[in-house]
């Protein structure tokens, strides 16, 4: 066995070692839960028989000496049932209980979480002017030790259109990540129109970048709601001219009630080529100065592909810098 397999043997062994820990850590927190579950309802049916039981025998002896009518005892024994029942109803929400406690925790650990990355005091610019672009000698990694993108160095002008082609885990997404600051980089410059991203003001600089990726998520809501995204500043005239430059209007005309039509969680109304074209008029209805495509293609059709090249050609000459990262396009 070689060095290689060796230290493969060894990384599958800590997983492995991982693994059966917090498996087990969960299997004993549901062992745990199920068992109070158990313990609790039948202790709550012990308890209510038991209250039931004494109504009965001291009622009984009431009655017989003539202090207590009969009706009067079944009335108590109702009551001591409808006592007990929203009880009995809370102990079988007793798992969904627990359920819900541990996912609010994770939520609050989340809210309560400080951002690592956020606007300097001072910002030398607050939005993006012209969209140039460049990276000089850019070292980045998620890990420590196991460096992503090494030595990363180019040039993107105003109005350019570049394409940056590889396989998967390349790191074209991460390069997107990095130009709009979701991660700091360990060395070299990320500059935009000649001034470093990390000083721009956070929201204008991510305002001022529009990113379509190959997963698009829609809101349960309007055609408009999803492209205008709650933004007053959008004008329903720039909305409806972005879906006619990337083509969905086409399609939004033959909905039942055109953008005021409900497309349901995730579009799931809408195919995956007309997700793509909403979020392509989502990006251009807020007038980006730089556009980002993440592999914004390679889950359609041909004919809407078509569609996207054509829309991408349409506003090079009204917005300033386009910089696209596909996998398979070429351009010329």
């Amino acid at each position: 066995m070689n060095g290689i397999e060796e230290a493969v043997a060894v990384v599958k062994k800590k997983q492995h070692l991982r693994f059966t820990r917090i498996n087990g850590e969960h299997l004993d927190a549901n062992l745990e839960s199920v068992f109070y579950h158990a313990l609790f309802l039948p202790l709550l049916q012990f308890i209510s028989a038991l209250a039931i039981a004494l109504i009965i025998w001291y009622g009984g002896h009431q009655v017989v000496s003539g202090f207590l009518t009969i009706g009067t005892l079944v009335a108590f024994i109702q009551y001591a049932e409808r006592f007990f029942r929203p009880i009995s109803d809370l102990s079988e929400k007793y798992t969904i209980l627990q359920s819900a406690m541990a996912s609010s925790e994770r939520i609050f650990n989340l809210l309560d979480t400080h951002p690592a990355i956020t606007s300097p005091e001072r910002p030398v610019a607050v939005t993006v002017k012209r969209g140039g672009i460049e990276f000089r000698n850019v070292h980045f990694s998620y890990k420590p030790g196991e460096p992503v993108l090494r030595d990363i160095s180019f040039n993107v002008a105003p109005g350019e259109t570049v394409a940056v082609v590889g396989s998967t885990g390349a790191g074209k997404s991460t390069i997107i990540s990095l130009l709009s600051r979701f991660y700091d980089i360990q060395r070299g410059e990320i500059l935009v129109d000649d001034v470093n991203v990390s000083d721009y003001d956070l929201q204008g600089l991510r305002r001022s970048i529009g990113v379509v990726l190959q997963d698009v998520f829609l809101f349960s809501g309007r055609v408009d709601e999803n492209i205008l995204l709650g933004n007053e500043k959008i004008s329903e005239e720039r909305m409806l001219q972005a879906s006619e430059t990337v083509h969905a209007s086409g399609f939004i005309r033959k909905l039942d009630r055109r953008y005021a039509t409900e497309i349901g969680e995730r579009g799931s109304s809408l195919s995956v080529g007309q997700k793509q074209l909403l979020a392509f008029a989502r990006a251009l209805a807020y007038d980006p100065r730089i556009l980002v495509l993440d592999e914004a293609t390679s889950s359609i059709d041909t004919e809407t592909e078509l569609l996207i090249r054509d829309a991408l050609s349409k506003p090079l000459n009204r917005y300033s810098s386009y910089w696209a990262a596909p996998t398979g396009w070429k351009y010329g």
